[in-house]
């Protein structure tokens, strides 16, 4: 079962996070003013709301990991509010049990429930004009003659996801996706049941090698400035991913931080996915803009608007443009004295000293700004190469 430690008696201001890593969420809340405690299956050294390994004990394998577990686990903490991050929106009785006698930040499990469910939401977007790839849900029927891409149901970071061969049988954890052409990205925005109000946008790094990633695995975002070099007609895209979130945020009942997935495709947003929780993604809005994440999360959820003009702060040239990355084990490996690693406001999620990594496992997240996206991604690129020779050598063991 998994340990937790957490804050003292629970008051206005206390909050319990779980899910699969808290350490970006914990620490918006703190910056806001909230004693927070947490459960997760990394409890990493440089998340404070953890200081005792969640799911640690049971070795290794964060397969193990399972939402109730760590739900259950969380029902020991104090705290009057609760929240949760990836991959809860999956798990909607593990979202009850994590709420019970709390007040929830974020989406009920109703509206998870429909949120997550990929021929919904395509049916919707198709309904109000919008772009979205084609979903079959199969096997009653052969798909017609397309691209399509076999996605898990309980998706979450390009997990499970892989091109579908015609002929191939679909397990009944996954539907096919039409395969959509074009660059992928990400709209983070806070939501109170009415509309909606972007605080981020941004490139989604997708399976690259020099992070240790590969396929679909998502592995981290660079924030995309109103001049990108990344996005065609991107003024076009931004508007109408915009418009897309507000109806979304409408039509769901959408309330707390929520993410939209999507592919590009001159100027025109194909939504792969709603994400109706905090995401990767929003973290950067906090280092860039000085967003209080948190802070709109709990006010959106409670009812109460959330200003931001992220047009405008997209279109300041003094503003860097920041990213960040996951950086993936490319081999097992045993870290060192990771401590240091504590003093370095470019690397966030510290494993534990000593910890033992298993290759494809996440090693840490690395931060990096540049004057243009090509720069950003360039530094990123720079600091894992450095972050890999550090695990490898430097006194450091390797298995």
């Amino acid at each position: 079962m998994p340990r937790a430690a957490g804050s003292a008696s629970p008051d206005a201001r206390s909050v319990v996070i779980a899910g699969f890593s808290t350490r970006a969420l914990v620490e918006s809340a703190v910056a806001a003013g909230y004693r927070a405690a947490s459960v997760d299956a990394f409890a990493d050294l440089d998340n404070a709301a953890t200081p005792a390994l969640a799911l640690r004990e049971a070795g290794p394998d964060i397969a193990r990991y399972t939402p109730l577990g760590i739900a259950r686990a969380a029902r020991a903490l104090p705290g009057r509010l609760a929240a949760y991050v990836a991959s809860f929106e999956n798990h909607p009785d593990a979202v009850r049990i994590l709420a019970r006698g709390r007040q929830l930040l974020g989406n009920p499990p109703r509206v998870l429930a429909h949120a997550r469910a990929p021929d919904l939401v395509s049916q919707l977007l198709h309904r109000h004009g919008f772009a979205a790839p084609h979903i079959h849900l199969g096997p009653q029927s052969d798909p017609p003659p397309r691209a399509w891409l076999s996605k898990p149901f309980a998706s979450g970071g390009g997990h499970g996801i892989a091109a579908w061969r015609r002929g191939t049988s679909l397990r009944a954890t996954h539907y096919l996706q039409q395969r959509i052409a074009g660059i992928p990205g990400s709209l983070v925005f806070a939501a109170d049941g009415r509309g909606a109000v972007p605080f981020a946008f941004s490139r989604q790094l997708i399976g690259e090698p020099e992070f240790g990633a590969s396929g679909f695995r998502y592995c981290g975002s660079i924030l995309a400035p109103a001049r990108t070099a990344t996005f065609a007609n991107a003024g076009a895209l931004f508007d109408t991913a915009c418009t897309i979130a507000d109806m979304l945020a409408r039509d769901l009942g959408l309330v707390g931080v929520n993410g939209i997935d999507f592919i590009a495709q001159r100027g025109t947003p194909f939504v792969t996915e709603v994400n109706p929780r905090y995401t990767a993604s929003m973290e950067l809005a906090e280092r860039a803009f000085e967003f209080s994440v948190f802070a709109a999360h709990a006010a959106s959820s409670m009812g109460a608007n959330t200003r931001f003009d992220l047009a405008a702060v997209r279109s300041d040239t003094a503003v860097d443009v920041i990213g960040k990355a996951i950086v993936f084990a490319k081999r097992s490996v045993v870290v060192g004295d990771t401590r240091a690693w504590l003093e370095d406001q470019s690397v966030r999620d510290v494993p534990q000293p000593g910890e033992r990594i298993a290759r494809g496992s996440p090693i840490c997240t690395i931060f990096a700004r540049g004057a243009t996206e090509a720069a950003c991604h360039a530094a990123l690129v720079r600091r894992a190469r450095k972050l890999y020779h550090e695990i490898g050598g430097s006194g450091r063991k390797s298995a």
